[in-house]
């Protein structure tokens, strides 16, 4: 046998690996870097910097890595911006965003046909796998529940503009962090198949009461979850539900912080103070707890259904005398001390009427992204 020949089943490889990337780049890799931006007529430098803000990595000037679909779509992109909706000054940061959002979403897409192959090898043998009729089955479905789900997010995204009163991306919205406690510790001890069954059990009991709620997750980070929500009450509102949702004797606790004020929201992102201080509140919070700042301690005073509490101030990395507010479910009368309740209730509104003469708990003017 010829040592340099390769082994069984290369080719096979090798033939399938290209007939997928043709399915999904719309045809063969035959453009060198230099040539799809002299056909788009944009400058290389252009492009490069586009191609790393999507997430790519960079390639050597002479390989053949792109295809006619990569000169589209720079042309595409060349048309959003002489259409007005772009400044050319923002649009690596919308690659960015759009990379970032959509390599995860590839990621999950990929372990799903990774999966499908894998169960039809096993309830039918290998040789009844063809991963490329796979993919030409998949794609097409995958491709238009994207564009229904995108198109549902951009009328709910207007809703929120319309009622807002005024376009722009300075807006008054609560956020709140909510993460799991202990995860870190516990997550030693897990097997890859069981830390991925948690985090995704995770993500969905946030994704179910937050969306439940009227509000709109940002974004998730393993052991935690960074949402917004227009009112105080929603924003609370997930607050109390998730960790009784999510709580089971097999799971590790979850907190929650949130906060309420000025936010600059930004290519799906969120920036504020108002973001910092949330996410300090929620690592000041016990197990099982939502604490919010002084502007949604005021917002819920008086709504029914809720009590607030002050707690003692805490120092925390920005704030060195931040006020935590405990936020819970009011019981039914027959449940509390009316007449005990009452005196707490007085001693809210005096400590918030009192911090009305007290400058905010560490918040500056500017507008910056938790640390």
């Amino acid at each position: 046998m010829d040592p340099a020949a390769p082994p069984p089943g290369d080719a096979d490889r090798a033939a399938v690996r290209e007939a997928l990337e043709r399915l999904l780049l719309g045809g063969p890799r035959r453009l060198t870097r230099l040539e799809v931006a002299a056909a788009a007529g944009m400058p290389p430098e252009r492009t490069q910097r586009l191609w790393r803000a999507l997430g790519f990595p960079d390639v050597a000037d002479d390989d053949p890595a792109f295809t006619l679909a990569d000169v589209g779509a720079l042309g595409t992109l060349s048309a959003l911006i002489d259409s007005g909706f772009v400044d050319p000054d923002t649009e690596a940061s919308i690659a960015r965003a759009t990379g970032q959002a959509l390599s995860r979403l590839a990621d999950w897409q990929t372990d799903l046909l990774a999966d499908t192959l894998v169960r039809q090898a096993r309830e039918h043998g290998p040789e009844a796998v063809d991963p490329v009729a796979a993919a030409e089955v998949l794609l097409p479905l995958l491709t238009r529940t994207q564009d229904y789900v995108w198109r549902r997010h951009l009328a709910a995204n207007l809703d929120r503009l319309m009622a807002a009163g005024a376009p722009g991306d300075r807006r008054e919205l609560a956020v709140g962090f909510a993460d799991l406690v202990g995860y870190t510790t516990r997550s030693r001890g897990m097997g890859g198949r069981e830390l991925g069954a948690m985090v995704e059990a995770f993500e969905a009991t946030a994704t179910e009461v937050i969306a439940r709620s009227h509000g709109r997750v940002v974004k998730t980070v393993g052991d935690g979850v960074l949402y917004t929500a227009a009112s105080a009450v929603d924003a609370v509102e997930i607050g109390l539900t998730l960790p009784e949702a999510w709580d089971a004797p097999d799971r590790p606790p979850l907190r929650v912080g949130a906060a309420y004020g000025a936010v600059l929201t930004r290519l799906g992102d969120v920036y504020s103070p108002v973001v910092n201080l949330a996410s300090r509140l929620t690592s000041v919070a016990h197990a099982g707890t939502v604490l919010v700042d002084r502007e949604l301690a005021r917002r819920l005073r008086g709504v029914p259904g809720y009590r607030v509490r002050p707690l003692r101030r805490v120092s925390v990395r920005g704030y060195d005398h931040l006020q935590p507010w405990l936020v819970r479910r009011r019981p039914g009368d027959e449940e509390e001390d009316i007449a005990l309740e009452d005196m707490l209730d007085e001693m809210a509104d005096e400590v918030l009427a009192a911090e009305d003469d007290e400058p905010d708990d560490g918040l500056d003017d500017g507008i910056s992204r938790d640390g």
